[in-house]
């Protein structure tokens, strides 16, 4: 598995976490990176997405509930809303190609999401791509 393939995981896992406990990141990360092997690459990278979601949660969650009709960010699961997170972070802050991104994502969708996470990812991170402006996209 590629080192942001990973990184991208374990910041789904790092702001699943978050969202679940209520605890600081600051507090959850020692215990998440106790026991993992992660080159520092694939840490730093992880750091990066989470501390990029976190830092621009307000722009980023506007961006997927204007693209997701009828649904706010407080009614998705954790997982589809971290994995939109993630997703959007790199579309608007990132340099990362957005067929990448949405490929990632739904690969996440599948693996950690419920049966129609991967189609519902999909759906809102493509009118998402859609609204950015061209040199995003």
């Amino acid at each position: 598995m590629g080192n942001r393939r990973k990184s991208r995981e374990y910041s789904l896992q790092l702001l699943y976490a978050r969202d679940v406990t209520g605890w600081q990141m600051e507090d959850i990360s020692p215990i998440f990176w106790k026991d993992r092997s992660a080159s520092e690459q694939t840490k730093s990278y992880a750091v990066n997405i989470v501390n990029g979601v976190l830092g621009h949660a307000t722009a980023i969650n506007t961006s997927i509930e204007q693209n997701s009709s009828n649904w706010k960010i407080t009614r998705m699961s954790y997982v589809d809303r971290n994995i939109l997170r993630i997703a959007v972070y790199e579309f608007m802050y990132e340099d990362s190609p957005p067929v990448v991104v949405i490929n990632e994502a739904i690969e996440l969708a599948k693996r950690y999401g419920d049966g129609e996470s991967g189609q519902f990812v999909n759906g809102v991170l493509d009118a998402i791509r859609k609204s950015l402006p061209a040199r995003n996209v």
